[in-house]
């Protein structure tokens, strides 16, 4: 698709003359076929506008255009974390880092470089990816995805061609490179399969047959995995979405609930703070083709969460267990080859070298079979041996799903939650997450609609071996028998990809008065409206919900209740700091504390503690976690410490009842044993770092940017607080200094009627990784101070920007 661009540009033009360079039109697109060659030689081209905060609005003809543009402005921010994660995908970070050294995780959970290598140079021996992008849509990638991802790598390598790189973290640095579509396109396959493959590296890359040197042969291996009740808690755990260092809450109201009788949409999804699964803002403009806004994953060349003028989305990491098991009976002549239905099959090797610095190159074989490949254990927890009977095979449906760009590309296309349910339903590549959306004429949708194995729990209920049958009701995780012919996954008829669910059986709610997740299951989308039925692979039902679900579905359902609510409304709850645990136990936790004899509680060391002065501070608190709130410091380190070694049993005087969720369990037992010993070790923690028990949050829970102290306000997810923050704990550096996790991509959005949405971000640790650059901490400034970023959508907003600088960037021939 080609599109003039000039009368656009002309009105750049208006705003000056130091802007008549931009005025060119953008240069036609090569006639030559769409392969790295073109891209490397054939003139692409795009003119990018930026306003504050370093914001690039991004107008091109084409969607090669278009990408290039966007490869060249997120080079131009992250090119240091851009090229770590292409060393990762590439399987060389043993060769640049070292074999041992930790990956920083932002692209799989392999615990060091050599693990990593060992799978993502496989993935890359095998032309996994270049199989996928040659698959026809639906099932494999859009002609228009193609182009784009073809862009983007033509204009990170122009970036590097043109400019200098001042980032100290990879200035000079040998492992920066030129990549092609298929780099792009593998950073795609990681991203999709960081739930699934990505999460079981270790475990893939360390299975070994028995026999071979670190199998894990002996008798001392097969009890503990095989232990259904120990199999079924370490499950539980693995996939534990408030375990992950992602999450997020989304809500959207529905026009009878808002001022203006249209939606209105908060998306505060819970990323890294650093290293590459960063979020970048940015806008997209093809001409009567696509005008979107919002923020990608680095390394992305779309949209994943944003608006345009009618309708508006984000997402949140889905309770669905996106993987499953196989138990494999295993030859007794060939511990490599596995029965099914009586008859042998031979795994696949996939033996892959790599080079290591400062010595000799790793060779390793991996193990595959029909179901996936053969997996050790699943985390620390969850070993499951390869023995001469047994093995385990992982299969991750999302190792065939490259389509997940295709999805954000045609939400950002949608005209309505209509459209964005059409848009999952023809693409079906999300892995992972949830989405909430509401449109300009007043929709609301919530659903879970996501790639899963098709694991119905009939299916369950008849090929489960007995770990599974104690896995799947404790976490979702099926082990079916995988000797058996008649427990192969099904398909269902609206799945574009086999072995999967179909959109049909997603969880999914329309035009509630509001719908709302915060990483629990689809159950609560909206309290009076609870979403049952679905298999328990998507999630559970009645079941307690997270002190941050609680919370939020009191805070949306009583805004939704008072109604007449604004963009305004939204940016109030993003910062209302309030937190949930301590609404339900601080009163009752002060009681207790008053209650001590002599105001002394037993540490866990066995000393005795005089923690007097905290009742008095807890009874006071303010109950938020604003950065000036004084006692939240102290609540949070008692909270943190009580949960943490008191089961909630024997916490709450009220039980949980599935007939009251959001209010249920709650009463502090004040006779816990565990409140005096939790009280005692904060109060001892506390004064040995030098901090007062009642200091305001902010002086202990910070980050420091250019030499300047930020307070943070925010709370983790044990408080339950919306404006999640999460911080190691180093008492040395005085306490909280650096976020680890949390809020990242904010936006508020709404509409009044007129042509343009009403919108409100945030990017809470700013568009670049470079200390050098303005925009390395503005927007951290801005978010320590609870203030927040006009979003400019339509031209008129962006060419009347006090901050606009218009830049038209191409190839060199």
């Amino acid at each position: 698709m080609r599109l003039s661009t000039r009368p656009i540009l002309r009105r750049v033009a208006l705003t000056g003359a130091a802007l008549l360079a931009a005025t060119a039109a953008v240069p036609q697109a090569s006639a030559a076929a769409p392969d790295d060659r073109t891209a490397a030689g054939g003139g692409l081209s795009a003119v990018i506008r930026y306003t504050e905060n370093g914001v690039p609005h991004i107008l091109a003809r084409d969607y090669a255009h278009l990408g290039f543009g966007t490869g060249w402005a997120q080079a131009a921010d992250q090119v240091c974390v851009l090229a770590d994660g292409f060393v990762t995908v590439s399987g060389e970070r043993s060769r640049w880092f070292g074999a041992d050294a930790a990956p920083d995780f932002s692209l799989s959970s392999a615990t060091k470089n050599l693990s990593s290598d060992l799978y993502f140079k496989g993935v890359r021996e095998s032309g996994t990816v270049e199989k996928l992008l040659a698959t026809p849509a639906p099932a494999g990638p859009t002609e228009d995805l193609e182009e784009l991802m073809r862009g983007w790598a033509a204009g990170y390598n122009a970036w590097l061609a043109q400019n200098k790189i001042t980032d100290p973290a990879c200035k000079g640095a040998g492992w920066v490179r030129p990549v092609t579509t298929v780099d792009v396109a593998a950073r795609g396959f990681a991203v999709s399969v960081l739930g699934g493959q990505g999460r079981g590296i270790d475990g893939i890359t360390a299975a070994r047959p028995p026999g071979t040197v670190g199998s894990p042969t002996g008798p001392t291996a097969l009890p503990q995995g095989a232990d259904p009740a120990a199999a079924a808690e370490a499950a539980r755990e693995f996939f534990d979405t408030g375990r992950y260092d992602m999450g997020s809450n989304a809500v959207a109201f529905a026009g009878s609930t808002t001022a203006s009788g249209r939606g209105l949409l908060l998306g505060n999804p819970h990323y890294p703070w650093h290293g590459g699964r960063r979020f970048w803002q940015f806008q997209q403009t093809i001409p009567g083709e696509l005008n979107v806004s919002g923020a990608s994953l680095l390394g992305t060349a779309v949209v994943n969460i944003g608006f345009n003028e009618k309708v508006a989305w984000s997402h949140t990491v889905a309770t669905g267990t996106p993987v499953n098991l196989h138990q494999l009976a295993l030859d007794p002549a060939d511990p490599t080859a596995y029965l099914v239905d009586g008859t042998p099959e031979r795994m696949t090797r996939r033996t892959v070298t790599v080079p290591v610095a400062g010595g000799a190159p790793v060779t390793r074989t991996q193990w595959w079979t029909r179901y996936g490949p053969v997996v050790s254990d699943l985390g620390p927890g969850l070993p499951l041996p390869w023995t001469a009977q047994t093995a385990y095979a992982l299969n991750d449906p999302n190792a065939a799903n490259l389509r997940g760009s295709d999805t954000a590309l045609a939400m950002g296309k949608a005209r309505s939650v209509t459209g964005v349910q059409d848009a999952l339903r023809r693409t079906q590549g999300l892995p992972w997450v949830n989405t909430v959306a509401a449109d300009s004429a007043g929709g609301t949708l919530f659903t879970q609609t996501q790639v899963l194995p098709r694991i119905t729990d009939e299916l369950v209920a008849r090929c489960s071996t007995p770990m599974g049958r104690a896995t799947y009701p404790a976490s979702g995780l099926a082990v079916l028998d995988g000797s058996r012919g008649d427990c192969v996954i099904g398909s269902d008829p609206d799945a574009v990809q086999p072995g999967v669910f179909g959109p049909g059986k997603a969880p999914t709610l329309r035009d509630a008065p509001y719908v709302e997740n915060s990483n629990d299951s689809a159950w609560l989308a909206n309290a009076d409206r609870p979403l049952t039925g679905y298999e328990r692979i998507w999630g559970n039902v009645a079941t307690p919900r997270s002190p941050r679900t609680r919370g939020a579905v009191e805070d949306v359902s009583a805004m939704a209740a008072k109604g007449r609510l604004t963009v305004a409304d939204l940016q109030k709850q993003q910062f209302a700091n309030r937190v949930p645990a301590g609404d339900l136990a601080a009163a009752d936790a002060a009681k207790a504390c008053s209650a001590l004899p002599g105001g002394t509680a037993t540490a866990s060391d066995g000393g005795a503690v005089d923690v007097s002065a905290a009742c008095g501070v807890l009874a006071s608190w303010d109950r938020t976690t604003d950065s000036t709130s004084r006692g939240a410091l102290l609540f949070d380190r008692f909270w943190r410490k009580l949960t943490a070694s008191t089961p909630a049993k024997d916490l709450w005087l009220v039980p949980f009842s599935a007939a009251d969720p959001v209010r249920t369990p709650r009463t502090l037992d004040q006779a816990a044993p565990g409140i005096g010993r939790a009280l005692a070790d904060t109060v001892a923690e506390l004064k040995a770092a030098g901090i007062a028990l009642d200091a305001p949050l902010g002086e202990h829970q910070f980050v420091v940017r250019g030499g300047r102290k930020l307070p943070v306000g925010g709370g983790t997810e044990a408080l339950g607080v919306w404006n999640k923050i999460e911080a190691p704990w180093n008492a040395a550096a005085g306490g909280y200094a650096e976020v680890a996790h949390g809020s990242s991509h904010i936006q508020a959005v709404g509409w009044d009627g007129g042509r343009c949405p009403v919108a409100r971000t945030l990017l809470t640790y700013s568009q670049s990784s470079n200390p050098s650059s303005p925009y390395y901490a503005d927007q951290t400034r801005l978010y320590s101070e609870e203030r927040w970023v006009t979003a400019r959508f339509c031209e008129r907003d962006i060419l009347t920007s006090p901050k606009l600088r218009v830049a038209l960037v191409r190839e060199r021939r």
